[in-house]
């Protein structure tokens, strides 16, 4: 997950809110819904911003999602993501 960047405009030019439910992807339409599901708990988040540009990550979330889904306390992990 990121979270590092609050009030900063992600590359849809809305402002990045760690507490919303939204996400970064290479290449999905900014608007995508993705219902993100891990160790049995999921989330709806939208695509807001590029990214992630490390190897072997599809997907960045912000703080809030993250934490919805229990990934805060390792930053990464493996995730289920269904375009609704």
């Amino acid at each position: 997950y990121y979270g590092t960047e609050t009030g900063n405009r992600t590359a849809s030019g809305t402002r990045y809110n760690p507490a919303g439910m939204t996400a970064a992807h290479r290449s999905l339409p900014f608007g995508t819904k993705l219902k993100v599901t891990h160790g049995g708990r999921s989330v709806v988040v939208t695509i807001n911003d590029r990214g992630p540009f490390i190897r072997g990550r599809v997907l960045d979330l912000s703080t809030g999602a993250a934490r919805a889904v229990g990934l805060t306390s390792r930053g990464v992990g493996h995730v289920t993501a269904e375009v609704l």
